[in-house]
């Protein structure tokens, strides 16, 4: 099975972080976080990838070569322009079974292979790894209807299931998916549901965290620092 990673974004919401380098790169002690997923995906038997590349992609490509250092084959797929989450794989050739899609700043302990395993089983067109986010409301919650106040709730907690980034999809998909036209992975789960095809989602007992946001980034780097055998698991 091969892994796409999708490295080539800007890394805006990390900023000052990612002003010298790409969001892949970003360390987590002491090895970014694309390193961390290769690592895992190594672990799970996952060792031929392709990294999808744009912002900065020389510098991704110097650091990580061919992966013969950490035992897996890695090729690069060049977008020459921003093509969002999903257009990048048309891009791709050889994609003819199902393949792995994620991004490149996943923090996780997310088993790979149950995931394969789960997608498969259910013969999906696509699969998307969720997790359950809890958010704390900073402030009060204020329901009204044309009458006036119907329901206050102070600093209320909600939970929400998101998508992890980490997505298991079959080769049919890439037919609605146009070359070089921008498209992200929502817009296309979206066409693909109102098309009449079911998405599947993928839910187990697992860390995550997205590193994009600056705050995630720095829980990130301090629970790796704690739990580094979650992580990595030599």
């Amino acid at each position: 099975m091969k892994a796409i990673l999708l490295a080539g974004g800007k890394g805006r919401r990390l900023l000052p972080y990612s002003t010298i380098l790409p969001k892949p790169l970003m360390p987590i002690g002491d090895m970014p976080i694309l390193e961390i997923i290769i690592r895992q995906l190594k672990y799970y038997g996952i060792t031929d990838i392709i990294i999808s590349v744009g912002h900065l992609a020389n510098i991704i490509q110097a650091f990580f070569g061919n992966g013969e250092k950490w035992g897996v084959n890695i090729e690069y797929s060049i977008e020459d322009e921003p093509l969002g989450t999903a257009a990048p794989l048309k891009l791709i050739d050889g994609l003819d079974e199902d393949f792995l899609l994620m991004n490149g700043d996943v923090f996780t302990t997310l088993n790979y292979n149950n995931l394969v395993r789960y997608h498969k089983n259910r013969n999906s067109l696509f699969t998307v790894a969720t997790f359950e986010r809890t958010v704390k409301m900073s402030f009060g919650i204020i329901e009204i209807d044309c009458y006036g106040i119907t329901n206050y709730r102070e600093k209320p907690v909600y939970n929400f299931d998101v998508s992890m980034g980490v997505y298991c999809i079959n080769p049919e998909v890439l037919k609605f998916i146009t070359k070089n036209k921008y498209l992200d992975i929502n817009d296309l789960i979206m066409e693909l549901i109102e098309d009449g095809h079911s998405v599947n989602s993928y839910k187990e007992d697992c860390s995550w965290l997205d590193i994009g946001r600056v705050d995630d980034y720095e829980a990130a780097v301090k629970i790796f620092e704690k739990e580094r055998e979650k992580y990595l698991y030599e």
